[in-house]
């Protein structure tokens, strides 16, 4: 295991190494990019690339070694959901008066701290902040040469951002912070000043279908060029991603649409929204439906627009083309707006299945 199984970004990764190679890792980075690109995997690499123990090379440049005790207790904060699942479990066994006051922190190794966003509101909260700030200043490295501390998620609290200057402003000089967002502009202007900024781009759907050829092999090759479409550049989102369950939420999401622009037919509509009830099985139902729908209303926008090569559902192109046949750029905007309607009520625990029915019928009246 090391730099040689990282995807895509060479010239990225590269600079990184070679930061650390010459001892000027920074002591604040941004790392942005798609979901699903690596940033997660990366940041960890890079925790292991700086602590390793028995440090290697690759392609002559620095590598990790993944087998000594700093990179294997690193490397047991990879699967990042698990670990998160596991802390929120724990709280929720402790006595009220503590739960309150306990945020969700990651560290499998003493000198890396990882901080998701924390729920239910799933965001970076004060308590987490004032963590990073007491393990930066007043807790140095235990096993390690460097402290790490790995923010997951750009999505803060005014309150967390602005204490997250604390650090910024005067980082201790054996500690790095590491943000990971998919849209740098997220973060406060104040945070991006004084943080290095390295993106990760979108890989070719080409590749990304080679890839699922060897680690997906169970896809038909029109699946593999789906799937490809579908995770938009991101390695990550194309190798986990349920092509099963896309493609079922956008059956749903085909007959709203279908309702909307051709005669319409309500009971086949009822029946499908019917299924989206109340529960956490049914809101990630609802959720699905809605991402789908969405990337529908963008490869629509795409035909309208004259170039359909870019299209994600490949697959649907002839219907694609059917369905935008004298359909105006408004049309698309206005539905679109509707769908943001519908997910707002989502967040007001309105009944999800009416209110699909209520974005279907009034998008007929358009």
């Amino acid at each position: 295991m090391g730099f040689q199984d990282f995807l895509g970004n060479s010239a990225t990764v590269a600079r990184l190494r070679e930061s650390v190679r010459a001892e000027r890792f920074p002591q604040a980075m941004i790392l942005s990019g798609p979901k699903g690109a690596g940033k997660y995997t990366l940041a960890l690499m890079l925790a292991q690339l700086v602590n390793c123990l028995e440090p290697t090379e690759s392609d002559g440049l620095p590598d990790y070694c993944g087998r000594c005790r700093n990179c294997q207790r690193i490397g047991e904060a990879a699967n990042l959901d698990e670990r998160v699942a596991e802390a929120v479990a724990t709280r929720e066994d402790m006595r009220d008066a503590d739960k309150r006051e306990t945020r969700i922190l990651i560290q499998t190794h003493p000198d890396v701290l990882i901080v998701p966003p924390d729920p239910p509101q799933l965001l970076i909260k004060l308590g987490q902040v004032r963590q990073v700030i007491h393990v930066a200043h007043f807790r140095p490295p235990v096993d390690a040469r460097r402290t790490f501390t790995i923010f997951t998620s750009s999505a803060f609290m005014k309150e967390a951002a602005n204490s997250l200057l604390k650090v910024l402003e005067e980082p201790p000089p054996n500690t790095s912070l590491i943000l990971l967002t998919e849209n740098p502009q997220e973060l406060l202007p104040t945070i991006r000043s004084r943080a290095m900024l390295h993106r990760l781009g979108a890989l070719p759907a080409v590749e990304l279908e080679s890839l699922l050829a060897q680690r997906r092999p169970e896809l038909k090759p029109q699946e593999r060029a789906l799937t490809a479409r579908l995770a938009e550049g991101a390695v990550g989102r194309a190798l986990s991603l349920d092509l099963s369950v896309y493609l079922a939420s956008r059956q749903d999401a085909l007959v709203i649409l279908r309702t909307a622009l051709r005669e319409p037919d309500y009971s086949q509509l009822f029946r499908a929204t019917e299924t989206y009830r109340a529960g956490a099985d049914g809101q990630e139902k609802t959720v699905n439906l809605l991402r789908a729908l969405g990337a529908l209303l963008e490869d629509m926008l795409l035909v309208v627009a004259g170039t359909p090569a870019l299209v994600r559902n490949v697959d649907l192109a002839v219907e694609l083309d059917r369905m935008t046949q004298g359909l105006t750029v408004d049309w698309i905007d206005s539905t679109a707006r509707a769908l943001a309607q519908v997910e707002q009520g989502m967040r007001r625990n309105l009944l999800r299945s009416l209110s699909l029915d209520a974005m279907a019928v009034s998008l007929s009246e358009r």
